[in-house]
């Protein structure tokens, strides 16, 4: 696509709500320090940094799987994966806001690309997991859909810690 081209249909649709959801995701953001962003303030263990943090893996992961296929998103489910996916969830020592929102917006910026050129039919087996149909598949359409979801739940999990920590809402 050229900068000159407008894109329409359905690809405009999916890019029109994945780039609200993350509006919304990062607006929980604004402002914050890092010890905000790494603070667990509600009964949950979730903070927003590490929920920024999570929603890039998440849509990256999945952007393989859409490029790459089954083997993009195999695991032998044992406890460091666990362990590694845990950390996805929390902002750890060293790591700043910014650079996990810059992270964030790389990531973002790569999966638009997709969106505006990927075969929305292009189809791959799920891996093998509890969690998935035996036998299932997705297709590039399912799993942006997916992607949007993903993001759009935990910007309402960011938007309530956001609120416990200063009052800020996203919307309201």
């Amino acid at each position: 696509m050229t900068t000159t081209e407008i894109l329409t249909g359905e690809r405009a649709d999916l890019l029109e709500s994945l780039r609200q959801h993350r509006w919304f995701l990062l607006f929980t953001a604004q402002g914050l320090t890092d010890e905000q962003a790494a603070a667990t303030p509600t009964v949950s263990s979730l903070g927003i940094g590490g929920l920024i943090k999570h929603v890039t893996a998440v849509e990256q992961a999945w952007v393989r799987f859409i490029e790459h296929g089954t083997s993009a998103m195999e695991t032998d489910h044992e406890s460091t994966d666990y362990e590694n996916h845990a950390a996805t969830f929390r902002m750890e020592p060293g790591e700043t806001l910014a650079g996990i929102i810059e992270r964030y917006n790389e990531v973002a910026a790569y999966t638009d690309e997709l969106v505006e050129s990927v075969d929305l039919d292009l189809s791959h087996p799920l891996p093998a997991a509890p969690w998935f149909p035996e036998g299932a598949t997705r297709s590039a359409r399912r799993v942006l859909v997916h992607i949007i979801a993903e993001t759009a739940q935990h910007a309402g999990h960011a938007d309530i810690i956001r609120e416990t920590i200063d009052g800020q809402k996203t919307m309201g």
